[in-house]
């Protein structure tokens, strides 16, 4: 999967009580334009224990997360970095880690998973996200990636449940995504989630990954796992 783009930021403070869209300042350069919040989501903050017992907060991303975004990323071993990234990636540029941490909460939409403890600075472990088509804003391609020594534990169940229900709540009605024929383990979530998969025509080392999201209120024509059933229900990447 690749890094989708995205704008903006904004203070914590600022974001916790926003409910509308606004323009909010930012200590910018003089060619930096005014970053337009939409909405920050606080009913995604949610702890959740996995099954090992340990814990996480989940919540949507922040501006000044850029360090521990990049410090999750340079965490990563290099085969998890090659299968995020599609390619041998061992840091972000300052224009990525802008892009994944400035987001506006209505195109593009961006779930961490930080670790909190009593002798250690907080710790991003995970990062999930969704970016609306241009083109057609009900699809939405999303990408996910858990630190390595919290992989297989549901953390990337977790972190793609939450995803695919506010996508589904803001009116996406399809996710879509890019995952390497080797991704063994994201393929396998996908499949758990009721994703279908292609080949791509011209890449033979590239999967193509589709879901068909219900409209709120609305139930599934097919058949889904329980996981799905669970993350869409209207009330209410790699693992």
């Amino acid at each position: 999967m690749s890094a989708p783009g995205a704008a903006a930021a904004v203070a914590a403070a600022d974001m916790a009580d926003a409910t509308s869209a606004a323009t909010v300042a930012h200590t910018a350069t003089a060619t930096e334009p005014p970053y337009r919040l939409h909405r920050y989501p606080s009913q995604l903050i949610d702890r959740v224990t996995l099954r090992d017992g340990r814990s996480v907060i989940v919540r949507p991303v922040l501006p000044q997360d850029d360090e521990a975004e990049a410090g999750l990323v340079q965490a990563l071993s290099p085969r998890s970095r090659r299968l995020r990234f599609h390619g041998a990636v061992r840091s972000l540029p300052p224009d990525t880690l802008r892009a994944m941490t400035w987001v506006d909460y209505r195109r593009h939409v961006a779930l961490v998973a930080e670790l909190r403890c009593d002798d250690c600075p907080p710790t991003l472990v995970a990062d999930a996200r969704y970016v609306r088509d241009e083109a057609d804003e009900a699809s939405a391609e999303f990408a996910v990636a858990v630190a390595d020594d919290w992989q297989g534990h549901g953390l990337g169940r977790v972190m793609l449940e939450r995803l695919a229900r506010h996508a589904r709540q803001q009116g996406v009605t399809r996710l879509t995504a890019s995952v390497l024929a080797d991704n063994e383990p994201m393929l396998a979530l996908l499949q758990r989630f009721g994703f279908m998969l292609r080949g791509d025509r011209h890449d033979a080392s590239l999967l193509h990954a589709r879901l068909e999201l219900p409209a709120p209120g609305e139930r599934s024509q097919r058949a889904q796992p329980s996981s799905t059933a669970t993350a869409l229900r209207p009330t209410s990447s790699v693992a």
